[in-house]
Parts: C-alpha cells; structure tokens; sequence
C-alpha cells in the first residue's frame, strides 16, 4: 500500500477540505445508483454531483423534485449526509478554534483562552462528545414534536411520521433545507407546531456549539460570557427582527405570498421566511413571487448567515457585528475598536475585512458569470449566487435551468462558500508572525 507523504497535510484546512471532497465523492456514487432514483436507470453525474455537494455542504438548493426524484434510499442517502456534513462543519470548526489557540504566543494563548472558555481548550474528546450530544439532542425533540404533529394532524401513518419528523429535524438542525414535501413548507405556512419547532432548530445550529455550550455552562453567569458569545446572542435577534419586519412589511399585500392569507395568520410565514434566510433553505410562501425589496433584503441576510462553527453559512455574525464595530470606531475618531467592553485586535480585523471582501468577490464573480451564461435577470441570478455561496437553499425556482455550466458554478461556490470562510481564517491564525521591522508609514488618499 502506498504511505501518504508526511508533507502532504501540512496544514488541517488541507484535511477539511479533502475530508469534505472525499464525502460528495462518495455520497454523488452511491446518488448515481438505479436504487437512489424513481424510475427507470440512475441519476446523471451533474444531477448526483450538485445533490451531494448540497446535502454535504447543507445548502438544499436541488435541480430536481427531491421527493419525487428520489426514491426512499436515495432520500436516506441524503439524510447521512447532511448529518455527516453538518456533524462534520460543527466538529471542524471548533477543533481548527483549539488548534489556532495553540498555535499563539503565550500571552495570545491566554487571553483566547479567557475569551474561548466555552471550547474546552486542551480537550478534544469533549468537543467531539459536545458536538454529538448537542446535535442529538436538539433533533430528537424536534423529531418528536413534529412526529406527533404529523401522526395526530395530519392522518400520516405512525412509520411515515416518524421519518419525515426524523428527516426534517436533521435537515433543520444542520440548516440544511431538503424537505420531502414538492412546495417544502408552503402547506404548513400556518401551522405553529410544524414550522415553529423547525425554526428553533435552525436558530440553534446557526448560533454554533461553541455558543450553545456556554450558555448552557454559564447560563446563571451572563456576565463572565466570552466575547464572541455575547455578539453571536446579540445579533441573532437583530437580524431575526429584522427580517420578520421586512418580510411582513413588503409582503403584507402580495396576492402571490402573505396579501392571500387571513391577516393573522400573517405573522407565521414572515418568522418562518426571515429564520430560513439564516441559511436554512426551508420555504413557506413562493420564494419566485415575493417582491424584489424582499428578495434583496433576503440577500443580505443569507449574505451575512449565522454564528461560527455551526452550521450556518454566509460570512458569519461575528464578522458582520466586528465591521459594524470598525466603521463605528473609524466613523467616531476613536484610535481602537471597542466592542462589548473588549479591545478588538488587529488582526481580527484585518481577517474579518478579508473574508468579507473575498466573499463578496466570489459571490459577484458567480452572479457576472451565470448572467453571461442564462437567461436570467440579475435579482434572480444574485439571489441564486448569494443562497447557494451562503449555503442557504432557498430559490426563486431557477436552479434546475440553469443547465450544466451554471449548475457546476452553483456547485463551486457551495464547496467554496461552506469551507472557505473556515479554511481561510484558520490559516491566516496558523500563519501569524511577527515581523522584526516596520516600514515608514505612508498614507495615501482614501476616498
């Protein structure tokens, strides 16, 4: 058997991304199999490559009819996906924390430690066991509750409703959004008990393990929270409430979503469309008929995602909150960036400005090269770019038009989206130094 050479892992991102690649690779073989698809022979390579890549990467952006497409195994082969992509990002994220944290200087180590108590530093083993338990946890209760709901409400037999309850509870925890209903949620809009307990899921998994952990530690101590705690449990409900404002706002008269439904049962799928714009995928009114101030303020919030090492895409809370907190600072004369009675240091800034300013440089060289390539306008194109990038899976309906091009772009920034922001803020920690000169200061015109 041929060793692998010892140089050839030189960095952990390195391991990430061949672990994920390794996991589409398999999980696109056994999609292409006669028994994964209804009907007659196996899936195509393009439409097993993009499912795979989408359950792993827990986006549920699909070109195809899931729950039709699809026979039982092959939903089943994409429910260990998502669970193994989702285990796997919680799990990855927070060991490339630990592993960054010592790899600092001494006095570095010790403040991260202060500021990343709830990580467990030093104990990898408990991470693991953290990232089961709680992920376990949070989908057996919801499995439960939506189990009882769709046995009790909805005549579903006992067997169908323990699966669809098990399969869209690790959907929702892992922010996935495959669902085995053709319109997802548009048939539950207004029932609380099947789209409530899906959106605390998804909140869940987009605040992260690190975060979960330390509330759960420190819940009676608020105080002694670690700073990218207390940004995460901040900004969450901002983003939320702000969401639900827009939606509700922008499509209270649209015959085509809200203007249809009693004014009461309003609320519900506003709530339902600002959690799942956190990078969930699930949809309960047509995501192709709201109006284009929604869909460019969904933009937004797919774009910004959720907390670190969860299963959240886009660029993350915690860098979206530090560059509010920079432009604050700049805005007010102030020689540091303070945030929550904390100095923010350099270098987190400097990693913040740049995974911020290559994402929105993937996500417009995505959107330029699908408007070249299709038909389609630029609101349709960057809503499609931003979802699958942000690895969110809502869709105004154009995913499986986009032909095989626009479909292996979508299926790049997937890949690229979910690992990227990881992988890169890890190697730039992992490749700090100090440098032993400093060059005269030069300042050029800004603006």
């Amino acid at each position: 058997m041929a060793r692998i050479p010892q140089r050839a892992f030189r960095h952990p991102a390195q391991l990430v991304v061949t672990g994920f690649a390794a996991t589409i690779a398999v999980g696109t073989a056994l999609l292409m199999l006669p028994v994964s698809r209804s009907g007659e022979g196996g899936a195509g390579f393009v439409t097993a490559l993009f499912t795979s890549t989408s359950a792993v990467c827990v986006t549920g952006l699909s070109t195809v009819d899931v729950p039709a497409y699809w026979t039982p195994f092959g939903h089943a082969v994409i429910l260990l996906l998502i669970q193994v992509g989702g285990f796997g990002i919680m799990t990855m994220a927070s060991l490339l924390a630990l592993l960054v944290s010592r790899r600092m200087g001494l006095r570095t180590r010790l403040n991260a430690a202060a500021e990343t108590k709830a990580l467990g530093l030093g104990d990898v083993r408990s991470v693991l066991r953290g990232v089961a338990a709680t992920s376990l946890a949070v989908e057996a209760v919801t499995a439960v509750v939506l189990t009882t709901r769709l046995w009790l409400g909805y005549d579903y037999g006992f067997g169908r409703a323990v699966w669809f309850g098990v399969f869209h509870a690790v959907s929702a925890f892992n922010n996935a959004g495959f669902a085995l209903w053709s319109d997802s949620l548009v048939g539950f809009a207004t029932d609380w008990w099947v789209c409530l307990p899906l959106c605390v899921a998804v909140v869940l998994g987009g605040l992260g393990f690190p975060v979960i952990l330390e509330v759960l530690k420190r819940r009676r101590h608020a105080r002694e929270w670690s700073l990218h705690t207390r940004i995460v449990l901040s900004a969450t409900p901002v983003l939320l409430v702000a969401g639900f404002v827009l939606v509700l706002a922008n499509e209270w008269r649209n015959p085509e979503t809200l203007g249809a439904l009693a004014a009461h049962d309003r609320v519900l799928p506003s709530l339902t469309a600002s959690v799942m714009a956190r990078t969930a995928g699930f949809n309960s009114v047509d995501i192709g008929q709201l109006s284009e101030g929604t869909l460019v303020g969904t933009v937004f919030l797919m774009f910004i995602g959720g907390g670190s090492a969860g299963t959240a895409g886009g660029i993350k809370v915690t860098t979206f909150v530090l560059l509010f907190f920079v432009i604050w600072a700049e805005v007010r004369g102030e020689a540091d960036v303070q945030a929550f009675g904390r100095r923010i240091g350099d270098r987190a800034m400097r990693q913040a400005v740049t995974v911020a300013l290559l994402s929105v440089a993937l996500v417009a060289v995505g959107t330029m090269t699908l408007v070249e390539m299709t038909p389609f306008g630029l609101h349709q194109v960057l809503f499609e770019t931003t979802s699958a990038f942000a690895t969110v899976g809502l869709s105004t309906g154009i995913t499986g038009q986009l032909g095989t091009a626009g479909e292996m772009v979508l299926v790049i920034l997937m890949f690229v989206g979910r690992l990227g922001p990881i992988t890169l803020v890890s190697a730039l920690a992992l490749r700090e130094r100090q440098r032993l000169y400093q060059n005269p200061e030069g300042r050029p015109i800004i603006g």
